[in-house]
C-alpha cells in the first residue's frame, strides 16, 4: 500500500468490537477483527476477551451489500470458542463475492482454524500459531453411541470446510488432530507460521502490507 489513507472511520462509534472501514487511494476497505473466544449461544463472563458472532456476522452482511467496501480484511487472534458459531462466520465469508483476505496474528486456534482459511487469501505472521485439534464439548455429556456419533459428524463438518477452502488434505488434517506425541495432556497439532504454510493451511507467511497488497491485488482484478 503507498497510498495515505484519506478516511479511517469506526464503523459504528457506539460500540468497540475493532470494526473499521479505510479509505486508502481508490479503495475502501473493510477491517474486522476477530479476537479472544468465539462466543455462541451461551454469554461468556464479562471478564473473558470475546468476539460474538452476531455483532459480526450482521457486520459481513453490511460489507458485502455496500456499494462502497471493495474488500475484507480479516485479523485473527482468536483461542478458538463455539463450533456453530465459528464455523457459520467461516461459511459466510467464503461465500462471499467481495474479495477478502486473512491474518494472523498471535492464534488462531481450535475452531479458528475454518477462519483462518476462509478468505480468499490467507496470510500468517512468522511467529504466530495454529493448534489443529479433535472436537471437544464441555458440560454434560452422555456416554452413549449417539454422542460418538455426533462428534464425529461435527467434526467431519469442520475438516470439510478447511479442506475445501485451503490446500490441506482431509487425511493429513485428520493426522494432525490425533497426534498424540506433541501436546502433553491432550491430542492434536500447533503450527507456527512456516509450518502451516507447509502443511497447506495457509497460503503464505507475511504482516499486514502483505495481506494489503494481496487484497488490493483481488479488487484489481
Amino acid at each position: 500500500m503507498t497510498e495515505d489513507c484519506e478516511n479511517i472511520r469506526p464503523s459504528n462509534p457506539s460500540d468497540e468490537d475493532g470494526a473499521v472501514t479505510v479509505k486508502a487511494g481508490a479503495h475502501t476497505l473493510y477491517c474486522l477483527t476477530v479476537i479472544g473466544q468465539i462466543e455462541g449461544h451461551y454469554a461468556l463472563p464479562p471478564t473473558e476477551k470475546a468476539t460474538r458472532y452476531e455483532h459480526i456476522i450482521p457486520r459481513l452482511v453490511a460489507a458485502e451489500q455496500s456499494p462502497d467496501v471493495e474488500g475484507v480484511l480479516l485479523l485473527l487472534n482468536t483461542v478458538g470458542g463455539d463450533i456453530e458459531a465459528g464455523l457459520a462466520i467461516a461459511e459466510l465469508v467464503a461465500s462471499m463475492k467481495t474479495p477478502s483476505v486473512s491474518l494472523v496474528l498471535g492464534g488462531s486456534h481450535s475452531i479458528g482454524v475454518p477462519l483462518a482459511v476462509c478468505a480468499r487469501r490467507s496470510f500468517i505472521v512468522p511467529t504466530a500459531t495454529m493448534t489443529v485439534h479433535p472436537v471437544r464439548l464441555t458440560g454434560l455429556v452422555l456416554g452413549v453411541p449417539q454422542t460418538f456419533d455426533y462428534f464425529q459428524k461435527m467434526q467431519e463438518r469442520v475438516v470439510r470446510f478447511v479442506a475445501g477452502n485451503s490446500r490441506v488434505s482431509p487425511e493429513r488434517m485428520r493426522e494432525l488432530m490425533l497426534n498424540t506425541g506433541e501436546l502433553a495432556t491432550d491430542m492434536g497439532s500447533v503450527l507456527d507460521g512456516e509450518a502451516a504454510v507447509r502443511e497447506g493451511f495457509i497460503d503464505a507467511v507475511g504482516g499486514l502490507g502483505d495481506a494489503v497488497d494481496a487484497l488490493y491485488r483481488l479488487i484489481e482484478e
